[in-house]
């Protein structure tokens, strides 16, 4: 082969060094789209899990679906279990000291004037003394100390308050659980009920807006003045200014609800509740024993009163002394020249057991004993106060729920009896029988007495709500 054909078939074309640039700039591409997919695959669950508490919260809520919410998104109830996360960590920290605590210090000093030190003159016990350095102007050391707690009363008290102290923390929550629950429960019917309102008056609505067209073509055919339609003019209005506030105050009883929740201002759900379950939720047995033990407030009470008991057993075993075993390791240098420092070294280490006990600390130690226990008996003191309270709570929210029953009772009966009046009146009033004066007034006390009874059944459910608390038997979970 000539050697000018040798030398074309090694220099590259135009068409290759294209071709080689293409080849680079797929391999670029595909590098930057395997990274965006592998990014994408890493940023996917946390995407979802955030799309996924955006859509979270239903469109339509029920009263369970209420309270779950509530119980994992209110801020208070999110506090009150960080809080019980922090007495976790604070228990952990005074357990601490059960392990054994290992330290290391270091130190070097330069010295302008070195300290002296003095030596008698054994060749001339009457001339001055002898006067040489302490010590090598450069100076290091360094301490190891490792030490390990056998008995102290403070690790004792902490060791023995753990449980306690657990227990407080969520017994804390829990009641922040019960009132944010019956809380939500009392604002969810009151949307509820707000809504039962709107339905009311809606029927009344339709039925004078019939009243009116039928007294207004009355008026026109020449068979009643204008009074009548006039006066059905008039309660239109008034009933259509009346539908117009409930309506307004169902918004500030959703955002009352939603704020008792947690729900973000920027969502919105409607309530959803089935009427046939009202008969069946508003019954309770009223013969119920009272438990104070069943009482969140009473157990805090009885977990408080075992800490304070701990605490005077800490007083008296604060005469116990505290133990502990240590090491020590302790490296020295020494020269006049910095470069020289650590090329030699002086080396000491020990080990030792350490008791302390303090003698006298100007009777503190009894007065604290004596502080705890007067705080013991303090608390016992609160706890019959608390069961005062308790009882008061229960008569009175019993006496609420009977005394709301009985009045749900008699204006149910009411609405019966309206109903019928509305409906005889306005039979004679189209028989030429009745005045139509009293065709307005039986169907305004048929409106009040159906509002009437919403209102009562709201009174009910929430007296209910506060028997049930009184008794202890909310337990939200």
């Amino acid at each position: 082969m000539p050697p000018g054909a040798c030398c074309i078939a090694s220099r590259p074309t135009r068409n290759t060094v294209i071709t080689a640039t293409q080849h680079r700039t797929k391999s670029m591409i595909e590098t930057s789209l395997r990274r965006l997919v592998f990014a994408s695959l890493l940023l996917a669950p946390s995407l979802l899990a955030a799309q996924a508490v955006h859509d979270s919260l239903p469109s339509t809520m029920t009263l369970p679906q209420c309270i779950s919410w509530s119980l994992s998104n209110q801020a208070m109830v999110r506090q009150a279990l960080i809080d019980e996360e922090i007495t976790k960590r604070d228990v952990r920290i005074a357990l601490s000291g059960w392990y054994p605590q290992v330290e290391f210090d270091a130190n070097i000093q330069h010295y302008f004037q070195a300290p002296m030190t003095k030596f008698p003159n054994f060749i001339d016990p009457s001339g001055p003394p002898f006067t040489f350095p302490a010590n090598s102007n450069q100076t290091s050391s360094g301490l190891l100390l490792a030490n390990q707690t056998l008995f102290s009363s403070n690790l004792y008290l902490a060791a023995i308050n753990t449980k306690d102290l657990r227990k407080q923390a969520s017994q804390n929550t829990e009641l922040t659980k019960i009132d944010i629950y019956v809380g939500v429960a009392k604002a969810f019917f009151d949307v509820l009920f707000t809504g039962e309102q709107l339905n009311v008056l809606d029927e009344d609505l339709l039925r004078l807006q019939r009243n009116y067209k039928d007294a207004y073509n009355l008026y026109k055919d020449g068979i009643a003045d204008n009074i009548d339609y006039q006066r059905a003019q008039i309660s239109l209005s008034n009933v259509q200014a009346q539908r117009k506030a409930v309506q307004e105050s169902v918004k500030t009883k959703y955002a009352v609800l939603k704020q008792l929740m947690g729900v973000p201002a920027g969502k919105q759900f409607t309530v959803s509740y089935d009427s046939t379950l009202f008969e069946s939720e508003i019954l309770i047995d009223t013969a119920k024993i009272l438990d104070y033990k069943a009482r969140v407030e009473y157990q805090q009470m009885q977990t408080a009163l075992s800490l304070q008991n701990e605490q005077v057993k800490y007083y008296r075993s604060n005469f116990i002394p505290t133990l502990s075993a240590y090491y020590e390791y302790i490296p020295s240098y020494g020269s006049d020249q910095f470069s020289d420092l650590y090329t030699t070294t002086s080396q000491s280490s020990f080990v030792g057991l350490k008791l302390s006990y303090p003698l006298f600390q100007g009777l503190s130690r009894f007065q604290s004993l004596s502080k705890a226990k007067l705080q013991y008996k303090r608390l016992q003191v609160g706890t019959e106060y608390l069961k005062n309270v308790i009882s008061s709570e229960y008569t009175n929210a019993l006496a609420q729920y009977v005394s709301n029953l009985n009045q749900l009772n008699v204006t149910k009966a009411n609405v019966v009896i309206a109903k019928k009046i509305f409906n005889t009146v306005k039979y004679q009033y189209d028989k030429g029988i009745k005045a139509y004066i009293e065709v307005i007034v039986s169907e305004t006390d048929l409106r009040t007495a159906e509002l009437t009874y919403l209102d009562m059944l709201f009174q009910l459910i929430a007296s209910k709500l506060d028997l049930e608390k009184s008794l202890g038997l909310i337990q939200p979970r």
